[in-house]
């Protein structure tokens, strides 16, 4: 059970955030008041409030960075974008839930008769979805473009996407020293602070020692994070001339690799191994080329696992040759996929919507007996086909169009293709966990607004794609930001 100190965070957040729009320029605020309160703030907790969904620390932090930038700083963030395609999957994202929650209205209900003296019976009982759920679950889907629009509008520029970069290596930087403590003394800090350990804690032990939590929601997200920070970390390594500052970054590098290790994620440690060198040697243009390929494959694996065209049993073999450990895992992870796409493939186009109603439940313990990893699934079963290609097609969109648009005479800047490279990846990683963030949303709005400057000749170095002139967030101009290492 969270401490007071959890819910005093979260209510004391849009107070910390109006602290930073006032003293960091613009895009750092924006930046800060995000990825500070996925970093930060208590994970689980939550304010149920009725008629709207969960404040958590993600929606907190997203309505905080939206209504500063809005109402504080006087700055637009337009919802529309110049894609046509783009157009049509926000519409489809914000407005399909409509249909998932009058295509569920029925209860689901179950009973079981117990073989015992004297006769027991056990009902089970998930509510059918109403028009109080439809105006939760809309206003939910808002709330999550919220830092796909703030960062279209703000972080698309050369400087911003550079921002987007440093931020991560700098949160990570900070994050290392309590998930190193963790890994050498058990994952213990959130429990210290907020009172409550937030996942299974024997799912935090690998051999002889132990997986980093810290705050966030299991010990993976960690890992990835630490992943997506050594991406980073290489990109901004490369792009700078001076061998002195060349020389700290890779250091950086190195460090975060070496915590990412610790981590003890095999998945994360394969990603890094294969994509930080891509980032280090291989041109931008070529960095694009694998993140279009890489989001096709995370756009098209589900649908050919749907069709049966993934050969499932290989690949498990594969993976017992390699790890044993690991290849149960998977295997567990098949057979729960397997369950849950023949539990989605009853309401298909639609979904089931929410209270769990896309899992099985154990009518005698009432508890699931399924467990949904990898995010698509959890889409496809919670909203079905059409809310799955809105949510994954906006993702995956924004890196194609970003391809068509460039080519050899007007290459891609390395930092669009590296914060690309990462989008990808993260895609990739949702096969198998649910690791969409609120900081993934706002790289893929910054790739968008970055190829609607390409379309409309908006100058790259601009920092805002809707206003003119620097912003202005406080005594600092942003186009001259301090180096935070």
């Amino acid at each position: 059970m969270p401490n007071a100190l959890a819910f005093t965070m979260l209510l004391i957040w849009p107070l910390i955030a109006v602290v930073l729009f006032r003293r960091l320029p613009l895009e750092r605020a924006i930046i800060w008041t995000i990825l500070g309160g996925y970093l930060i703030l208590p994970p689980v907790a939550e304010f149920d409030l009725p008629l709207v969904p969960d404040m958590d620390k993600h929606t907190i932090s997203a309505i905080s960075a939206f209504v500063l930038c809005v109402f504080m700083m006087k700055k637009p963030v337009p919802m529309w974008s110049s894609s046509r395609g783009a157009r049509v999957l926000i519409i489809v994202f914000l407005l399909s839930t409509i249909a998932t929650v009058f295509t569920n209205t029925d209860p689901l209900l179950a009973d079981v008769i117990e073989n015992s003296y004297p006769i027991q019976i056990i009902m089970t009982h998930l509510p059918g979805l109403t028009w109080r759920d439809l105006g939760s679950v809309t206003i939910n889907q808002f709330i999550v473009l919220l830092p796909f629009f703030l960062g279209r509008a703000y972080l698309s520029s050369d400087h911003g996407l550079r921002e987007l970069l440093l931020a991560l290596v700098v949160g990570a930087l900070i994050y290392s020293v309590p998930a190193l403590f963790e890994i050498r003394f058990s994952p213990q800090i959130n429990i210290w602070v907020y009172g409550f350990f937030q996942h299974d804690f024997t799912q935090m032990i690998r051999g002889s020692g132990f997986r980093p939590i810290v705050f966030l929601q299991h010990g993976l997200w960690v890992a990835f994070f630490m992943t997506t920070a050594a991406m980073a970390c290489a990109a901004l390594a490369r792009s700078v001339l001076d061998q002195d500052e060349k020389t700290r970054w890779l250091v950086a590098l190195v460090w975060l690799f070496m915590t990412l290790i610790l981590c003890k994620s095999l998945a994360s440690q394969l990603y890094g191994l294969c994509f930080v060198p891509v980032i280090l040697f291989l041109s931008p243009q070529w960095q694009l080329r694998l993140a279009v390929f890489l989001v096709l494959m995370g756009v098209a694996y589900p649908m050919l696992r749907n069709l049966g065209m993934v050969p499932m049993d290989a690949i498990i073999a594969q993976a017992q040759e390699f790890n044993p450990d690991r290849a149960e895992s998977l295997a567990y992870r098949a057979l729960n996929e397997e369950i849950l796409m023949n539990r989605a493939h009853e309401k298909p186009w639609f979904g089931w919507g929410g209270w769990s109603r896309n899992l099985i439940v154990d009518i005698r313990s009432r508890e699931s007996v399924t467990i949904p990893d990898g995010r698509w699934i959890i889409v496809f079963g919670t909203v079905g086909w059409v809310g799955y290609v809105a949510e994954m097609g906006l993702l995956a969109l924004p890196v194609w169009l970003l391809w068509l648009r460039t080519d050899a005479r007007t290459p891609p800047s390395p930092e669009v293709s590296a914060i690309s490279l990462i989008v990808a990846v993260t895609m990739v990683d949702m096969l198998l966990n649910a690791t969409l963030t609120t900081y993934t949303w706002m790289c893929v709005g910054a790739i968008l607004g970055y190829v609607e400057r390409l379309k409309s000749g908006v100058s790259k170095d601009r920092p805002s794609l809707f206003g003119d002139g620097p912003i202005m967030g406080g005594p600092r101009d942003a186009s001259r930001p301090r180096n935070l290492l």
